[in-house]
């Protein structure tokens, strides 16, 4: 899956440019059940590799239990970007998405 240039934004994670995005538009079930986590999508710049899959555990804003909105910065995206690096991500490999999540004590699992 490659990221579209257009709603992406750039990040620089040890001299290595990134596009991640968030989707914009909730999915249903984001926005009726409460289960509205947001979902960061990240691939290299050039879209060489596999995409990088980050189920995070910040809600989306769009949904109906959502009291406080925690935005997700450039710099947890980095973060993360490191952290799935050291669970295996290989950005510049071909190959299937990688799917990881973030757990409620902010600790980044591969699913």
């Amino acid at each position: 899956m490659a990221i579209p240039k257009k709603g992406s934004r750039k990040i620089s994670v040890n001299g290595v440019s990134y596009l991640w995005m968030i989707r914009k538009k909730p999915t249903y079930s984001q926005s009726v059940y409460g289960s509205g986590f947001l979902h960061v999508a990240v691939d290299t710049e050039e879209n060489t590799g596999s995409t990088l899959i980050i189920y995070t555990n910040h809600r989306h804003p769009k949904d109906i239990h959502v009291e406080k909105i925690i935005p997700v910065t450039p710099s947890l995206v980095s973060n993360w970007i490191k952290n799935a690096i050291n669970l295996g991500w290989l950005p510049s490999k071909k190959g299937p998405q990688f799917y990881v999540e973030i757990d409620s004590d902010n600790k980044m699992n591969k699913l």
